[in-house]
């Protein structure tokens, strides 16, 4: 009893020296903009009443705590009476009502952390069967503040296992978490009322859809510091979930994509500067106050602790040392290699392109410059040369390409079809636009594969589907991403002229892109002719992770006419694929981890038992290094003191080698192929 009395007194005086936050006068006018912009010009609009007042309240409460660690059933029962007043905090405007819901998780966060520190002072013990369960977005909100003490009493007994786990001593354990949920804390403290109404804005705008937002002032004006690292850092697109510091892209050519130990939904939890310097314990802070800590100057070292995506949830850490750099153009361009594919006796020559982005110097087009580069100008280079080399067949590698220009990925497209449309686009108002090859002639007509991932989004998800329906190659890999919409940025400010003060941007959903088959890339995505096995889920990692992500559709499909003859092929190819797959020790093994990995990603739950918990670490730390990863053996940072990729090392390459054979295959089947017939 006295235990609990103690918690309760010191959650009291963290509570009243909280100073709860309010509305500013410009927040009103931002919230009315927005509304107006959205309600009229979004692709697909909704009406703001008591229906989405609703949604927008429960996604209010899904991005404050959406693992519902920190309101119980009784708040949210409290909170209920504002369910149906969110449409006219938007429409009055009058925004008491969302800051009055901010300010009880403010309140409610701190009694919980302080709760945890209260925890740390006896330790732990991890002999008993118990789990934890840490994703809990549907579970249910724990009943009374019992149930979720019990449940915070799980969480901070996993943090004390995961650093135990790391070969970390009981008092440095207790140190660490101690000072790790202080900040979290002391982050209450430097919420200001801007926070709060950007979190609110956010959660109207998602609810529309996802890839609709809102940008505060400070969001707005720091985003190419704050999310992009500037140009010259690390090159990580970054972003806060759940107290974590989590990467959402990396900038192609940059130190982190380079680095080839980073991918997309690795967790930073620590920051060092320099080679020695200590680690920053950083989970739970605010996501300006991580970047400021990365940021530095150009050629100065900075050392990341990793939690990996890859491994799941309760992964081991690793250590990521990177050389800050300033980014270019020339380390974001395509690449070339040249494999050489056994066939029986022979040996057949396959060109791989390698593309990280769409990209464009736009800066030199507009200057009218003929030797500005773009992602089209290279690869019709790259193929040049390698025609010359006399290659048999052209894989292009769009692994982890995000997209980029839209005008690149159709002018890539014309180099390898004579002239036609490649996508469609239907705006808010149903209009549909087609764009096209019109330049005559294609730079290879040859045997050409397409190798997507989870990770191949947008512009690339545009030039698959026109390769595949064209007929013009085979598309091979995984199930693209799957965002198919089209977003622009509109400044508030030139919307409210007489607003002095700075009212952000609104990133709005316009349109939705079409393959010219009719059916759009939107939720589904490009899905390949020849499947490899994926370690990732759609539905966790893809635009269908978005529970309100705008849905899969068809429209009339373009005029345009089949130009390849992959389908007379196709089933040759795949039977020999599949062949080589059944006898490939190498290739069984990949499928065979990366379904293992794909069930462990889907767990929800850890166990608290020490032996269990080693014996799950080493088993998904062993299926990591046989699934095969794209970058597995691309740099060995202990023996490059510059920490620059090296050439990749193909061997190693399991997707990449078979997705080559592939392509071979095409080419020994054209080869055979009487002239003018099948």
């Amino acid at each position: 009893m006295l235990k609990k009395t103690c918690w309760l007194l010191l959650a009291a005086a963290l509570n009243a020296s909280a100073a709860e936050l309010a509305p500013q006068p410009w927040h009103q006018s931002a919230a009315r903009a927005s509304a107006a912009l959205v309600g009229h010009y979004h692709y697909q609009p909704q009406v703001l009443d008591d229906t989405l007042s609703a949604a927008i309240f429960d996604r209010y409460l899904k991005l404050l705590d959406g693992e519902k660690f920190f309101f119980t059933q009784v708040d949210i029962d409290a909170l209920a009476e504002y369910r149906h007043q969110i449409d006219d905090a938007l429409l009055t405007p009058d925004l008491k009502a969302p800051f009055a819901i901010f300010n009880r998780y403010q309140q409610r966060m701190g009694e919980r952390f302080a709760h945890a520190r209260s925890l740390l002072k006896d330790g732990f013990t991890f002999d008993s069967d118990e789990r934890f369960t840490y994703v809990r977005d549907k579970a249910e909100w724990a009943p009374n503040d019992d149930a979720l003490r019990d449940l915070w009493r799980q969480r901070v007994k996993n943090d004390w296992l995961r650093l135990k786990l790391a070969g970390k001593a009981d008092t440095e354990i207790r140190t660490t978490l101690d000072k790790r949920y202080e900040q979290s804390i002391k982050r209450l403290d430097r919420l200001k009322s801007d926070d709060a109404f950007q979190t609110f804005m956010n959660a109207y705008t998602m609810t529309i859809e996802p890839h609709t937002g809102y940008l505060g002032p400070r969001a707005s004006a720091d985003f190419d510091i704050s999310m992009r690292l500037s140009l010259t850092g690390i090159g990580a697109t970054l972003w806060e979930k759940n107290d974590y510091t989590v990467i959402r892209e990396l900038t192609p050519g940059s130190p982190a994509a380079l680095s080839g130990l980073l991918h997309p939904g690795d967790r930073i939890v620590g920051v060092a500067q320099g080679a020695k310097a200590p680690f920053v314990d950083i989970i739970g802070w605010r996501l300006d106050d991580t970047v400021s800590l990365i940021r530095g100057e150009a050629d100065s070292v900075v050392r990341l602790d990793i939690l990996p995506a890859s491994a799941g949830a309760e992964g081991k850490h690793h250590e990521v040392k990177l050389v800050r750099k300033k980014i270019d153009l020339a380390q974001q361009a395509a690449k070339k290699t040249v494999l050489d594919v056994a066939d029986g006796a022979a040996a057949r020559k396959v060109g791989i392109i390698t593309l990280p982005t769409f990209y464009e110097d736009f800066s030199g087009r507009h200057q009218g410059d003929p030797a500005a580069r773009s992602a089209s100008r290279d690869v019709a280079r790259l193929l040049d040369e390698l025609r010359q080399a006399k290659v048999d067949g052209v894989l292009i590698d769009l692994r982890r390409n995000g997209g980029g220009s839209l005008k690149e990925a159709i002018a890539l497209s014309g180099l390898f079809i004579d002239t036609g449309p490649v996508v469609m686009e239907r705006d808010a108002r149903g209009r549909i636009y087609v764009d096209g090859d019109t330049a005559p002639g294609a730079a290879w007509n040859g045997p050409l594969g397409v190798l997507i991932d989870g990770e191949s989004a947008s512009a690339s998800e545009i030039f698959a589907a026109a390769m595949q329906d064209y007929g013009r190659g085979i598309v091979i890999g995984e199930q693209s991403y799957g965002k198919g919409t089209v977003q622009s940025v509109i400044d508030l400010n030139r919307v409210v002229p007489e607003e002095k003060a700075k009212l952000g941007e609104l990133r709005l959903t316009i349109a939705q892109f079409f393959r010219i088959n009719g059916s759009t890339t939107q939720l589904r995505g490009v899905e390949p002719d020849i499947a490899f096995p994926a370690s990732n889920d759609p539905t966790l990692t893809g635009e269908a992770s978005n529970d309100n992500a705008l849905p899969w559709t068809r429209i009339r499909a373009s005029d345009f006419e089949r130009t390849g003859e992959i389908g007379e092929t196709l089933s040759e190819i795949k039977r020999r694929h599949e062949a080589r797959a059944a006898n490939d020790p190498a290739f069984r093994k990949l499928a065979e981890s990366a379904a293992e990995l794909l069930r462990i990603r889907q767990q929800t739950s850890v166990s608290l038992n020490e032996a269990q918990r080693r014996r799950d670490n080493e088993r998904q730390e062993k299926l990591l290094a046989d699934a095969g990863r794209p970058d597995d053996g691309l740099l060995d940072s202990e023996r490059d003191e510059k920490f620059v990729r090296k050439e990749a090392d193909t061997d190693k390459d399991i997707r990449l080698l078979e997705a080559a054979r592939i392509v071979a295959d095409e080419a020994a089947l054209v080869a055979r192929r009487p002239p003018g017939g099948a």
